[in-house]
């Protein structure tokens, strides 16, 4: 299959599996879910392997990936997201990587040197830092040798999802994604990033259930309760602001489960403006 111009693929890749999603940004191009693969990606090559599968599978048989842009999807299990306080008068890029390095280390425990780290940088204010397994990226570029296409970018979800729905967060709201049954959350104090908060949702969780977890994580987190709450991915339809709800607003910037979109497929196009 020929590219068209603007056309492009994305990758949505999990720990259970990976997807493949291909996008465009013109003649009415609807992103299409061409194929997907189940499976533990743990060993040395699942990562490699389970991308030829999908290039092979039979709605990809005329689409040879040489050639085309692809952007790849982590889900953010597969990596780690903090967020980091400038030092008092940073005035260099290294200031910023120590104290990021610093900070991985006492949430995670361990060193920075099996992680390849990237970052918002700002010495100003608080900035997300995110960290990709080497082995991870080395498998990545490994298969985009092997089928020719052209890596231009590998995100983690939660910050692909943050970018693509940057313009659209208002003044005192929060930001979160809803993927997995997991919601993440971008806890801000006025226009500074506080906090990146995880937790699962319970089966059967509620607007109840959702304000009482908001308003523990701002006292967790040292911040007041945000004027409203800006969601991504498959949130619950009932978490959407209703008449009577004096809180906080919710607004659900999309509803992909009406839409048929499984998990994976979802994973791979967060992100896409198409």
């Amino acid at each position: 299959m020929r590219r068209r111009f603007g056309q492009s693929l994305r990758i949505g890749l999990a720990a259970h599996g990976v997807a493949l999603v291909r996008t465009g940004r013109m003649f009415g191009g609807e992103p299409l879910a061409l194929a997907e693969r189940h499976g533990e990606l743990s060993a040395p090559d699942g990562i490699v392997n389970a991308l030829g599968a999908v290039f092979a599978a039979p709605l990809t048989d005329e689409l040879a990936p040489a050639g085309w842009p692809v952007t790849v999807v982590l889900a953010d299990d597969l990596v780690r997201l903090w967020q980091v306080p400038p030092p008092p008068g940073a005035s260099r890029l290294g200031d910023l990587e120590a104290a990021a390095a610093l900070r991985f280390q006492h949430l995670f425990g361990g060193a920075l040197a099996d992680w390849r780290l990237s970052a918002d940088w700002d010495a100003a204010r608080p900035f997300l830092a995110a960290a990709v397994p080497a082995s991870l990226l080395a498998q990545l570029e490994t298969a985009a040798r092997s089928h020719r296409f052209h890596l231009v970018e590998v995100v983690p979800q939660f910050v692909a999802a943050m970018n693509a729905w940057r313009r659209e967060r208002r003044p005192g709201a929060w930001f979160g994604l809803v993927q997995g049954g997991v919601l993440s959350l971008a806890a801000y104090e006025g226009r500074s990033l506080a906090a990146v908060r995880t937790a699962v949702i319970p089966e059967g969780a509620d607007r109840d259930w959702l304000e009482a977890h908001v308003a523990r994580e701002a006292l967790r987190v040292g911040v007041g309760r945000p004027e409203r709450l800006q969601l991504c991915g498959s949130a619950p339809a009932g978490w959407a602001s209703s008449a009577g709800r004096l809180k906080f607003a919710c607004t659900l910037f999309e509803n992909d489960e009406e839409q048929g979109w499984t998990e994976l497929a979802r994973l791979a196009r967060t992100g896409s403006t198409a």
